[in-house]
This record gives C-alpha cells, structure tokens and sequence, in this order.
C-alpha cells in the first residue's frame, strides 16, 4: 500500500471506510489519560473530528496527513483559515490550537513535531497492512518520549477478511508489537459488527473495537 492509494482515496472521496462524522466514543470515555492540556500527537489523522474535539478540550494538537485535500477539507470544516509554510518535504498547516503536517508520515521527525506529551490513533495501525505495522509502531516510539501516553484504538474481526482497509488488529499483535516500546493496558473492547455494514454484509460474523492505554518506556 502506498502513497498513491491513499491520494486516490481522498481525491474519489472513498473515505468511508476510515473517516466518521461524529467524535469517537473511545476517546470520549478516556482521553483523559492523555494528561490535562498536553500536546497531542494525531498520526494519519485525516480530517478527523477527534481533533477539533481534542483542541476544544485544551489540548495542543498535532496531526500528521498525507493528504492535501484531507488538510484543506478539516480547516475549511472548521472555518478555519490556517497559515501554511513549507518545512523541509513537508507543509506545516496551523490554526489556534491545531498543526497539521502535510507529508509522508515516516519522513517527520522529533524536530518536526516538537515535544509531544501524548497520542492518539484510532485510524492509523489498523490502516495499514500487516507488513507495515512493525516500522509505524518504531516510528511512533521514535518521535515519542519516554514517559508520553497514548490512546489506541483498534478493529478485530472474524474471517472471512474483507481486503482493508481498516486491517484487523488483535490484542495480541499489539501488545507484541508494542514490546520494549510501550506498556499496554486493555481498557475496553466492544461489539461493533451492527454498526458497520460494509463487514456485515461481507460475511464477518463478529468484530470488536478496542481501546488500549500505552505508555512509552524508556530505552
């Protein structure tokens, strides 16, 4: 999967499968452990409402985007008209308490993001395929210090497997994953099948949605 296949995405509007319009209720339960006004690290954010949220919470927010038309369309949502300046390969986009980077996600690095206290992903491990899971979650621990907390939220599903994305991503993957890197807790895992009609459809006989506390470690 690469860079073509998500600007293609964006461009016929078939974001469906990642994108919702309302805030997810994951981070409504436990966005508090991001820690009180801390400087959010959103990967693969898209245009997602979670970060307009995040922002009208008190939290500094910094997202990652391939997409251009992904950036322009959050900003314009928002009625917000943000000032834009090239960093490097990438476009820094930034509007009252949001930045969003325009670029290739593994090309950012600590510099560009400044110090982030916390994470969160709810559409970026479960977007990619299986083979590039292990270098997301290595960069992720690259740009994080020791000691910033996050909030993941991923899909599990029973077979038979609709092509993703979103991928599944069980309890197992990332806590292996996430070993030496991150401390993982399980905070809630929920049945979703109803509300997503695409996998039920498709034959998937169960699917959950999970919330994961992670820490970065040290080391």
């Amino acid at each position: 999967m690469d860079h073509a296949f998500w600007i293609e995405r964006w461009q016929k509007g078939q974001i469906g499968g990642f994108h919702r319009n309302d805030v997810n209720g994951m981070l409504l339960r436990h966005h508090a452990l991001l820690g009180a006004g801390s400087r959010v690290l959103v990967p693969l954010c898209g245009k997602s409402l979670d970060m307009g949220w995040l922002a009208a919470q008190g939290h500094e927010v910094v997202g990652i985007e391939l997409s251009r038309i992904a950036v322009d369309a959050f900003f314009a949502e928002h009625g917000l008209q943000p000032q834009v300046e090239r960093r490097g390969g990438h476009l820094r986009f930034r509007a009252g308490a949001v930045e969003i980077l325009c670029g290739d996600l593994f090309g950012i690095g600590t510099a560009d993001v400044g110090a982030v206290t916390a994470w969160y992903d709810r559409a970026a491990l479960i977007a990619l395929p299986e083979a590039m899971r292990g270098r997301y979650v290595g960069h992720m621990a690259q740009l994080l210090q020791p000691g910033a907390r996050g909030l993941l939220v991923t899909l599990d599903y029973a077979p038979p497997v609709i092509p993703g994305p979103p991928f599944p991503v069980g309890e197992s993957e990332v806590r292996a994953r996430c070993a030496g890197r991150f401390s993982v807790t399980l905070l809630e895992r929920n049945e979703v099948l109803a509300q997503e009609p695409r996998f039920l459809s498709g034959g998937v006989t169960s699917m959950h949605e999970q919330a994961y506390a992670l820490t970065r470690l040290a080391g």
